[in-house]
């Protein structure tokens, strides 16, 4: 489909999906960005919903300036994921062992390695620039200083809520059974601390007195706030990125111990909450995208439906009107809140039949059921993105 104007806005939202079916609230934080003097433009994508600040499944193009809690407070949250020498047959029959060593390996919830991962010890983990990286720390927010132990030990954990590790098997086409590795995560604990105070000094200026939600709070080009936010933000995205690294290759590990010789692709990484500078229309932009990718003409993504219904690779198709940005998923049609008054441990079982994952209360909120459905969320975006695979999960890790 291409898109349709949301009514009552100074700057464009365009909206890649039904309006009528975007939740009210979700559509009143849409005008409010609309209405911000910063704003170029708004893209609105098929998995739009309700969020702190600003709605998830948007892209906000602003013209020397960015609010940060539009951004969010997982910093760098994205998609890593790699297709292996595998077939479906190449797996053993029982995968439970596979899903407990996934575990074992890799940290989730709240959890940390006991002791830092070495990258220089991980086969497949690139190694360049690692020491650059932790000496930037020192020049965070002072905030944040104390922080750096538990951090460097959170590098390569999973965290809770949507996060997750996969095992999927391709479906479908001249590949179909071949198996992929999948995962999803952020910049963990320190994301969230550096969000979070900067979020709190933008909300005191003096240029956001008037705004109609705090939550839009903005930094604006040439001001300190805004350097100090830049900085912070750029290394927490980069955080984000390393962290999935190590965790694929601890992932790939896992694979290759428990089913032998494997040979892995080139992996496809995107984040899909973070900032970039972009240049529109020969306007230099600074674009957020909130539960969103970059689909710029030939970029490969990857959007994931919920732990029962499978994800798919795309190839972007660069469109403008967009800002060359596609969805991030299938996106939540009910709050977490509402899953678990409307679903069983039941259901979920029954909504995950043949996914080897946890099927217990702590998860009913991440139930199928609790998600919009991705195909249809796909096929709203078919001027954005094109699909390359179609991947149903058969291992499945949760926080």
């Amino acid at each position: 489909m291409s898109f349709t104007l949301l009514p009552g806005t100074r700057a464009p939202v365009r909206v890649w999906t039904d309006p009528a079916t975007i939740e009210a609230e979700a559509a009143g934080q849409l005008r409010n960005i609309g209405s911000l003097p910063w704003v170029e433009g708004v893209a609105v994508m098929p998995d739009v919903h309700f969020g702190k600040g600003a709605t998830v499944g948007s892209v906000i193009a602003m013209r020397q300036a960015l609010a940060p809690a539009a951004v969010g407070v997982d910093i760098g949250c994205g998609m890593s994921a790699v297709r292996t020498s595998l077939t479906d047959a190449d797996l053993p029959d029982d995968l439970g062992p596979l899903r407990r060593a996934i575990e074992s390996a890799i940290p989730v919830g709240f959890n940390a390695h006991d002791e830092p991962v070495n990258p220089r010890r991980v086969h497949g983990m690139p190694t360049a620039g690692w020491d650059a990286f932790w000496a930037t720390f020192t020049s965070l927010t002072p905030g944040v200083r104390q922080l750096e132990a538990r951090a460097t030990r959170q590098l390569g954990t999973l965290g809770g809520g949507n996060h997750f590790i996969e095992v999927c098997v391709e479906q479908g086409g001249p590949d179909a059974g071949r198996v992929w590795l999948m995962l999803h995560s952020g910049s963990r604990n320190i994301g969230k601390e550096l969000a979070e105070r900067h979020i709190a000094v933008a909300r005191k200026l003096p240029h956001n007195a008037d705004l109609p939600d705090r939550d839009l709070a903005v930094f604006v080009t040439g001001t300190p706030e805004m350097d100090a936010y830049r900085h912070d933000l750029t290394w927490a995205q980069e955080y984000a990125a390393r962290n999935r690294a190590i965790m694929l290759a601890l992932l790939c590990r896992v694979v290759r111990e428990a089913v032998g010789r494997v040979r892995f692709d080139e992996p496809i990484s995107c984040h899909h909450n973070y900032v970039a500078e972009e240049r529109y229309g020969g306007v230099d932009l600074l674009v957020t995208r909130k539960g969103a990718i970059k689909a710029g003409r030939g970029d490969l993504g990857i959007i994931p439906g919920s732990m029962g219904t499978g994800s798919y690779i795309v190839r972007g198709l660069g469109n403008d009107d967009a800002y060359r940005s596609a969805s991030h998923g299938a996106g939540r049609r009910m709050s977490r809140a509402k899953a678990k008054k409307t679903f069983t441990t039941q259901d979920l079982a029954e909504q995950t039949a043949g996914v080897e994952c946890r099927k217990d209360a702590g998860v009913v909120d991440e139930i199928p059921g609790a998600y919009k459905d991705l195909g249809a969320v796909i096929a709203e975006q078919r001027d954005l993105v094109e699909v390359v695979a179609h991947l149903k999960q058969v291992v499945c890790v949760k926080g």
